[in-house]
């Protein structure tokens, strides 16, 4: 909570948290049903970078006073902030969608459910945050989750390495994302408005080299009827609300509990991925998510 806020008691606090988190999840959840309707309609890193751009508009309209307000704090910590919005906003995007075009929806939802496992990791290794004995069991058994999709429930395939390729993308994207949520931790004493705007225009320049490698390498799509609708969606959902949601979340209730709350979004990607496109849902998937929802219980005990 900034010093601009009016203080709320710790129980208004979490269940505003739980809320913000729990829509964010939601949104990240439609996410995965997005990228991989995208494929076929647009290319992913020009995907990332028309994502960026139309978020950016938005905030035009609604961002401008909170940011002009803010940005003497904002430019002190400027350089922090693009850093960040790189890892978080540019980085796990890209690699976001590239592996939607190698996995399924299904798995890319359950996979995210690691990102508690590599916040808790920073904040411990990187502030020296403690980690409770619930939140390091929760820690393992989400992990144990993961491990169960990424084998695709035979754990005889890590030995022998035959791991799809999207699904180790999609775990890379997640430490990206761990490592931005650890950062909110240190953000200024601005508005989330202000802040995501930085964070977002960084995530744009950033974007854009990746396209133009990827017109370099001959895999440019400019996006369909369809693209263009799908980029307009992610823009203001996964990309607009959900992060602003997420980032007050972080800030009410700090980011070891807040990175729990994704994994509610294995729960959204599965059941959207099923009713949407048909996917297959395995009895590994359901023992993963039955994994990941136990870790979220076990963190979030005292």
């Amino acid at each position: 909570m900034t010093s601009r806020d009016q203080p709320l008691s710790e129980s208004r606090a979490n269940v505003l948290a739980y809320i913000l988190l729990a829509s964010t999840a939601l949104m990240w959840g439609c996410n995965a049903i997005f990228g991989k309707l995208a494929v076929g309609e647009v290319s992913p890193m020009l995907l990332v970078l028309l994502r960026w751009l139309f978020c950016m508009v938005f905030l035009l309209f609604v961002a401008g006073p909170q940011l002009k307000r803010d940005w003497p704090v904002l430019r002190a910590r400027l350089a922090f902030l693009c850093m960040i919005g790189v890892l978080g906003f540019t980085a796990f995007n890209a690699l976001f969608y590239s592996a939607a075009h190698l996995t399924t929806a299904v798995n890319i939802g359950i996979l995210q459910g690691s990102i508690p496992v590599f916040v808790l990791i920073g904040v411990l290794v990187v502030f020296g945050t403690p980690v409770t004995a619930y939140q390091a069991v929760g820690v393992l058994v989400t992990l144990i989750g993961v491990v169960t999709v990424v084998s695709e429930g035979d754990f005889a395939r890590l030995a022998a390495f035959a791991i799809n390729q999207g699904d180790l993308l999609m775990l890379l994207a997640c430490v990206f994302y761990a490592a931005y949520t650890t950062g909110l931790s240190r953000r200024p004493d601005a508005g989330a408005l202000a802040l995501f705007t930085v964070m977002a225009a960084s995530a744009f320049v950033a974007a854009i080299p990746l396209a133009a490698m990827e017109f370099a390498f001959g895999e440019f799509q400019t996006p369909t009827v369809t693209g263009w609708v799908l980029v307009g969606l992610i823009a203001l959902l996964p990309s607009f609300l959900a992060q602003i949601f997420y980032i007050r979340g972080v800030e009410l209730i700090g980011p070891g509990r807040a990175g729990i709350f994704v994994n509610l979004v294995p729960v959204f990607a599965s059941i959207l991925s099923v009713a949407y496109l048909g996917e297959a849902f395995e009895t590994y998937h359901a023992l993963a998510l039955a994994l990941v929802l136990g870790g979220i219980w076990l963190s979030e005990r005292k």
